[in-house]
């Protein structure tokens, strides 16, 4: 206690205390469950500072590049913001998740260079830039500004997949894949897209008011550069990726191993001999084996994908359609208001999917993931038929809830269902499809008209058919061969015999 009661030294006093016992807990909820042993909060920190990243980056763009294409005055403005937000997902989808099955060492060198590649973009970006005094902003180069934008959600990205390939090595022995990845999730969203983005708000409104420089992106640099630090940190043994069999989608033929963990020697019975050259032969088809992905996962891969549409198309339609008011007499602050209560409803319902997630019993994923998506798609029908900003914003609340429990529920179902060895290959894939899933929906966001009704059926009817194939892959059907439900419900473990799908080399 200080020796002189003052308002401002109690207030001080308070402030302090109040802040250790923020860290203090902060501490508690990092480490809890043994995770500072595993190595899981080692991976926390990085995560959070890629959230905070992404958000510097928004903040930093959000004028010059976004409400630029939002106006849709200009359509090469609306193609190169598509092409911005697009190109990252085709260009790690075909790419990013057979490249994680061959790197079998350097993941944590990966997911640095990921945090340091976006910073080197950004300091290019701060070279490029100029002050408007007109308009009291600061502008960056088109020239420069698409290039590095479109470079740095890659690298974004990339890290995602890196991580979800990375999450299953630094496990606590007390908590399963699901909650911690709910934790991550959490952490991210709390302390990475809340926390950073406000700091980077607050840098870009002093500093670009004040000294006339792009307070974000400089904030971005920083964060970048905590982050690539962080992942150094990273314990090594996430590099051991001895033994990982990747998986496949398709379910198309068998190949018996009946040791899992004897190494290349278990294949001599499904050869028929014991000799040198049939182990050899063995040896090298092992580095081909595929294991496939169970109904179960399968149907999680589907339900997902099917409720990312309907998460990216509200992303970014609901701004467009913002926008598009202007013409109608609306003012900016009416557009902010449209434009904020969507976005709290998604931020609310990602919330609060994410801790139902956590704490819900997931004993039947595939049953959860059904009902999710069967939630997401009523919700979208619903407001294709009312066509309001009302309904829009009830249909965002129910589409971001779905989309947390959903992935939470297909995380359970990968380490349920898949054996060691092929969890890191599932997740990296998983975790592509979704993105997938959410840039096709952003693309329709951006090429719908800015009409409720129109973006909202057109989504709809395409949800309806992800719903029944997804229903189809439940019950073990299938509307497309070879990727849907006509396989085993769960992939064999490696306690028993593992069928593997031969690739050709």
């Amino acid at each position: 206690m200080p020796r002189k009661l003052t308002v401002t030294r109690v207030a001080a006093m308070r402030g302090r205390e109040l802040t250790g016992r923020g860290i203090a807990k902060w501490n508690q909820a990092a480490r809890a469950d043994g995770a500072d042993k595993s190595g899981l909060t080692a991976l926390t920190y990085p995560v959070i500072l890629n959230n905070a990243v992404d958000a510097a980056l928004m903040v930093a763009l959000a004028n010059t590049l976004f409400f630029a294409a939002a106006q849709a005055e200009s359509k090469t403005k609306v193609a190169l913001y598509l092409v911005v937000n697009i190109a990252p997902f085709a260009v790690i989808a075909p790419f990013m998740g057979p490249l994680l099955d061959r790197i079998q060492h350097g993941r944590r060198i990966a997911l640095a260079v990921s945090f340091a590649a976006r910073a080197a973009l950004a300091i290019t970006l701060i070279a490029n830039c100029s002050y408007d005094p007109v308009a009291n902003t600061v502008n960056f180069d088109p020239w420069v500004l698409y290039p590095c934008a479109l470079g740095m959600l890659v690298l974004s990205k990339s890290f995602s997949v890196l991580k979800s390939a990375v999450t299953p090595r630094v496990l606590p022995p007390s908590i399963d894949l699901a909650r911690v990845n709910s934790r991550l999730t959490l952490f991210g969203l709390v302390a990475g897209t809340g926390l950073g983005g406000g700091i980077a708000a607050a840098c870009e409104f002093g500093l670009g008011r004040g000294l006339h420089i792009p307070g974000a992106m400089y904030s971005l640099v920083v964060m970048a550069a905590v982050g690539a630090w962080l992942c150094l940190r990273i314990p090594k043994w996430v590099e051991n990726t001895s033994g990982e069999v990747p998986t496949t989608l398709t379910y198309t033929g068998k190949l018996r191993r009946t040791a899992p963990d004897a190494g290349p020697g278990s294949f001599e019975a499904a050869h028929g001999s014991g000799t040198k050259a049939a182990t050899a032969k063995a040896a090298a088809a092992f580095k081909h084996l595929r294991t496939p992905l169970g109904r179960t996962v399968v149907t999680g891969l589907w339900g997902n994908v099917t409720i990312r549409i309907l998460t990216g198309f509200l992303t970014l339609f609901v701004a467009f359609y913002g926008k598009a008011q202007q013409a109608h007499g609306s003012t900016g602050w009416q557009q902010l208001a449209m434009i904020g209560s969507v976005g709290a409803a998604a931020g609310v319902g990602n919330f609060i999917g994410t801790g139902i997630g956590a704490r819900l019993k997931l004993g039947r994923p595939a049953r959860v993931i059904v009902s999710a998506t069967v939630s997401a798609t009523a919700a979208a029908i619903v407001a294709a038929a009312f066509h309001n900003l009302l309904f829009a914003a009830v249909a965002t609340f129910v589409a971001s809830g779905a989309s947390a429990v959903g992935k939470v529920s297909l995380d359970a179902s990968i380490q349920d269902d898949l054996p060691d060895e092929s969890r890191a290959s599932a997740f990296g894939r998983s975790e592509t499809a979704l993105q997938l899933g959410w840039v096709f929906g952003a693309a329709l966001g951006v090429l719908l008209p800015p009409t409720l009704w129109i973006g909202f059926t057109t989504v709809a009817a395409l949800m309806v058919l992800g719903t029944v194939q997804t229903v189809l892959t439940y019950r073990g059907s299938s509307l497309i061969p070879g990727i849907g439900g006509k396989r085993p419900e769960r992939a064999p473990s490696p306690g028993g015999d593992v069928h593997y799908t031969p690739v050709q080399p």
